[in-house]
């Protein structure tokens, strides 16, 4: 039984000053936003970052984390370097950069662009 082919990227071109979007080998647009792409990061400090945030019971409060300046600022995609014929490394403007991105990842967190 072969593995279903998974779409490669075509072309990434900015949306705006926060996002990105891919056309995909099956004609597929997808938009994607900085911010969104950053909370969903695949690496493990951000998997057991999420993990540790995660409320275990109802009601359990939470301190509010303190900010520093740079988390304050929008988030933005600084750079994408291709790893291997399957993913992107991407680098954010809060200096993370330790995420493989999965071409089906990445299909799975971008939004549909209606308008092709």
């Amino acid at each position: 039984m072969s593995s279903p082919v998974i779409p490669q990227p075509t072309a990434i071109e900015r949306d705006g000053p926060f996002g990105l979007t891919i056309l995909w080998s099956d004609g597929n647009r997808r938009r994607y936003s900085a911010e969104r792409l950053r909370g969903a990061c695949p690496c493990a400090t951000c998997r057991e970052k999420r993990a540790a945030e995660a409320p275990t019971r109802p009601g359990n409060s939470r301190q509010l984390p303190v900010l520093s300046p740079k988390e304050t600022e929008p988030m933005r995609v600084i750079g994408m370097q291709p790893v291997g014929h399957y993913a992107y490394q991407i680098n954010f403007s809060d200096q993370h950069n330790s995420g493989l991105f999965t071409f089906e990842h990445l299909l799975q967190l971008g939004v549909s662009d209606a308008t092709t």
